[in-house]
């Protein structure tokens, strides 16, 4: 199989089951988003690729599920209204992301104050990852009722737990946080 098509040469895609739409429609954005903070994910992970830790692995192996996870977000993005949804998230997958929030929010000093985002550069990538995702949620919300309301809830849980482990990264790795002055 090839990788280039020339189908999309004059600016159309094809969601699931073939339905042409211009790829400057908003579920083009959306899932494209999703696509975005997925290879950030990647890219985060890959910063924590030489760091033998249990936590480290830990975390790559709960970060292993979510980017399943937000394909599947971005599937059932990617899915006309008047079609079968694949795979859809569902409340437990929201669920999920809060029990590892919730393991790992109590690893980090709690916030009273604003904090930068950066540290290690995995940490500071984990953060990045989290501003894309919110992006993606905007862009989904803007899409309207015909989108899962556990997706919405799901990017929102998930900026969460970037943010909750860009901390816990910069934490294991020996990263001070720096503090918003006002």
């Amino acid at each position: 199989m090839k990788i280039y098509t020339k189908t999309g040469d004059k600016g159309e895609t094809s969601l699931v089951y073939g339905v042409r739409v211009s790829k400057a429609d908003m579920l083009v954005e959306a899932y494209g988003t999703c696509d975005e903070a997925n290879s950030f994910i990647g890219l985060a992970l890959s910063h924590m690729d030489p760091i033998n830790s249990q936590q480290i692995k830990e975390i790559c192996d709960v970060f292993k599920k979510v980017q399943t996870d937000l394909f599947h977000v971005g599937a059932e993005l990617a899915t006309p209204k008047d079609k079968e949804v694949k795979w859809k998230i569902a409340k437990s997958d929201i669920d999920y992301l809060e029990e590892i929030i919730d393991m790992w929010d109590k690893e980090v000093p709690p916030l009273t104050n604003f904090i930068l985002p950066g540290g290690h550069v995995a940490g500071a990538t984990f953060h990045t990852a989290r501003t894309i995702v919110r992006r993606a949620e905007r862009r989904a919300v803007a899409i309207g009722e015909n989108v899962n309301p556990h997706v919405v809830a799901y990017l929102n849980r998930l900026s969460d737990l970037l943010f909750v482990t860009a901390r816990y990264v910069n934490l294991l790795l020996g990263r001070d946080e720096q503090l918003l002055h006002s």
